[in-house]
Formats: structure tokens, sequence, C-alpha cells
């Protein structure tokens, strides 16, 4: 099973896609990668999701990535008297460190680093920005604010500081376990929500130790004023728009995707674009137009995947969204002009010079696709990164490799034979290709490896080989 398009596309697994079936059809109607939710659920049920990706994976005959998206600090309010409390515009409401039950004149915030980041005048966010404050007074343990939009705050609501970074890391004692658990369980993907700064990642990365690729979710403003370090340290991110749009304007939102899909992109690496892509497909069978062009826009700017949240792990209609998705993506991809709107130039290291060199061998001799053998995926990457039209048929003996590169723009992986022969290469490339129906009898297929094979290294072989005649 190939994909006829190059944007991949990410599913949340949850309630409403439980199960082999569920999930295997999922994947037939066009997930490439699933993500696994450790803000719900229990070690046991991720375990079991996670055991029928596998199942699912065997079943369809082709690699399926799994995202581990681990929780986060999640800064929330404490417990009211009456479970909720109605504020009015204008009064003063108090936040503090007090355990008492709230009510409508305070409430108890358990987070003492809130406090240790606030300033006067500086914006509270309560329940995803439905209730503002603006902070009056405040002192170590306390915060006196004015009510300046909402009227109504029930237990657990989230809590978020527009514009100030919290002096708290992004990992917490339950994602370290939960980390554990997931490298136990042979995910493919770690990614760290509320990533603030590059110490985060790079935490990440040191518990990881290689066991899985490492995804930083933008989702916090901070993060934005240290791009560039937390790219040095992220083999993908993702454009987390909820979170992002809660501490940004909303105007500001659309322009930071396109930049952070953008960095993304010049550095070679994944972006996934999250986040009420087809919200309303929750529940409903059809999306509307304008959830419509919010795909069509990110598949315009080249992002490598698209993700579905609560469309396909709570909604009423999960694989319609899926299915939605990608025909949406595929119709994009047929537009004439789409290969020049989502390409992006970017510089060409000495790594890179072959690279380039095989996309524009691609582009003259209307090769049928670009076999790259590769043991890491780099080598799959770095064509990714060139956005070529042909498929690239990513060849390797690493069954982890091929999952992490599911992820990956345009590249269909397949686990092959550890080959140590250079005149093995062309035989075996010809054969997957046309294998998987990439290339057809009597087409060239253009190949991309590195000697000696089985080394991780740049690639340094360029080779133009033909499939054989019927």
């Amino acid at each position: 099973m190939i994909r006829a398009r190059r944007a991949r596309i990410v599913a949340t697994l949850g309630p409403a896609s439980r199960g082999v079936a569920k999930v295997r059809e999922l994947a037939e109607m066009g997930a490439d990668v699933f993500r696994v939710n450790f803000s719900h659920g229990t070690h046991a049920d991720h375990a079991e999701a996670i055991a029928d990706i596998r199942k699912a994976e065997k079943e369809i005959g082709r690699p399926i990535g799994v995202l581990a998206d681990l929780q986060g600090p999640k800064l929330r309010l404490g417990d009211f008297v009456d479970g909720a409390a109605h504020l009015t515009v204008g009064q003063t409401f108090r936040l503090d460190m007090s355990g008492a039950l709230g009510d409508a004149t305070r409430v108890c915030v358990p987070h003492p680093e809130i406090f240790a980041a606030l300033k006067k005048d500086a914006t509270i966010l309560l329940d995803d920005g439905k209730v503002r404050l603006r902070v009056t007074a405040l002192g170590k343990d306390y915060a006196e604010t004015v009510v300046v939009a909402g009227d109504r705050l029930s237990n657990h609501k989230g809590l978020n500081l527009p514009g100030l970074a919290i002096p708290i890391p992004a990992m917490t004692d339950k994602d370290r376990k939960d980390l554990a658990f997931a490298l136990t369980q042979g995910v493919d993907w770690v990614a760290l929500s509320f990533v603030q700064r590059a110490s985060d990642m790079a935490e990440l990365r040191q518990l990881v130790g290689g066991r899985a690729g490492v995804l930083a979710k933008i989702e916090k403003p901070a993060a934005l004023l240290a791009l560039d370090e937390i790219l040095d340290l992220s083999e993908a991110i993702m454009v987390a728009r909820g979170d992002l749009g809660v501490e940004l304007n909303p105007e500001d939102v659309p322009v930071v995707q396109k930049q952070l899909v953008r960095a993304a992109r010049m550095r070679g690496i994944p972006v996934i674009v999250a986040t009420q892509m087809l919200e309303s497909m929750i529940h409903s069978p059809t999306p509307t137009r304008a959830e419509a062009s919010d795909v069509a826009g990110a598949v315009y700017e080249g992002a490598d995947a698209l993700m579905l949240s609560a469309e396909s792990a709570a909604g009423d209609f999960p694989m319609e969204a899926v299915g939605i998705m990608d025909r949406i993506i595929t119709r994009v991809e047929q537009d004439p002009r789409w290969p020049e709107l989502m390409r992006a130039e970017h510089g060409v290291d000495d790594a890179d010079a072959l690279v380039a060199a095989a996309f524009h061998a691609a582009q003259t001799s209307s090769a049928a696709c670009v076999a790259a053998f590769t043991m890491t995926g780099q080598t799959a990457l770095r064509l990714a990164r060139e956005r070529p039209v042909q498929p690239t048929l990513a060849l390797t003996p690493r069954e982890s490799t091929a999952r992490r590169l599911t992820l990956a723009w345009g590249v269909e992986p397949r686990v092959v034979p550890d080959i140590r022969d250079p005149e093995d290469i062309p035989k075996l490339a010809c054969s997957e290709a046309m294998a998987t129906g990439l290339a057809g009898p009597a087409q060239r297929v253009l190949i991309l490896a590195g000697l000696p094979m089985g080394s991780p290294g740049a690639a340094n072989i360029l080779r133009l080989a033909h499939t054989p005649r019927r």
C-alpha cells in the first residue's frame, strides 16, 4: 500500500479509534503515523493501543509510525466550593497558594513558579482564554487581579501567561515515567510539550538516548525567542496551534505557523501542523470550507504532516476525518502550481551536494522515483528537504528507521535485506520500486546510496537504473 500524496497524516488514537480493526481502517483511509496522547489514559491503555498499531502494521504491509506525546507541565487552577464560580467583569479576584476551596473572590493556584513569573499589569488567561485577568498587585505566593473578560470558572481549568517565560522545566516526573514506559513499547517519536528553551530538548535527548526521534512542540511564545537553539536539538517540530492560539493574538498565529514551517524546512527536519485542522468534524461528517482551506494552506506551505486530534480520537466521524484530509491533500498536490508554490530555496552544504544533484537529476531524467538507501534515515530526509515531485523510496534494513520516516514528506519507507555488495544495489532498488508500484516496466529509477554499504554517513553514489521489461 503506497500513498498517492506527499504530505503525511498523523491521527490521534482515543475512544473513537480503539482496536486493531479501526486502526487498520484509519491507516487504509490515509493515516501514516498514530499519536498516543499521554495526557489521557493509563499505561495499560497505551500498551494496548501500540500493540494494535503493530498488528495493523503487519496486516497492511507498510511501516506505521507511533508518536508518544508527553503531557508536559499543565498549569491548572484548584477546586471551587461548588465546582465552579461566576465572575463579574471589573471585580477583583485573587489567586493564591492557599489550599482552601475557591469561590467568586479567590482560587488556589498550586504553582509557585507562576507567581515568580508574574508582573504587575500582566495578563492571565484562564480556560483557554475564556476568562481574562489583569494583575494589579502581587506577592511571593499571591496575585490580586481584576476580571477583564469572562464570567465562569470551574475546577482545574488551565492557566496561561502570554508573553512571560515560566521558570518551570518542560518535563515533569509524570513525563519521565511516561517516557520510560513509551520507550519500552518501541515508540518511534517522542513529542515534548510546552518547550520553552533548548535545555528542555537537551534533557529529552539525553533520556531518549537515540531510541526514538525527538520532537519539540512549539506552543509557547517563549520558544520562538530560542527557536534556533531548540531546532539544533530537535529532529522534528510540531506547530501546536492550540496553546499558541491562546497566548498569541489570533492574527499572529498564521504568521508564526509559516515561520515555523519555513524554519523546519530549512533545517531539513519534519514539521507537523496541528490543532483544529478539521475541528467541526468532531460532530459533523463534513468539514467547513474554511477548514478545507486551512488544510490546503498547510500543504501549499510544504508541511511534512498534518495532524488530527479529537477528530480521530473522540469524534463521531474518525474515518471520515482521515479520508477528507487525504482527499484535500491529494487534490492540492494535483494543482499544476503546487510544486512551485510549495518549494523553498535554501543553501546547500557539502553533505547535501549529492542530494541536491539527485533532485535535479530526477527532474531532468524523468525518473519514476528516487530510491535512497539509508541506515539512519538522513539520506531520505535530506532528499525530502528538496521536495522532489517524484516519490522517494527509502530502503533500509532497520525497521526503526523505516517507521520514523513515515513522518517525512514524500518518503515511502520499506525494510529490505542488509546488502553489502554494491552490485546488488540497482537490482534491489528496481525490484522494490516495481513491487511498491512506484515504477513500472522499463522505467528509470534514480539511486542514491553510500559506500561502504551499511555505514551511516553522507551518500556518495548517484546512479540511474532501468527496471526490466516484462
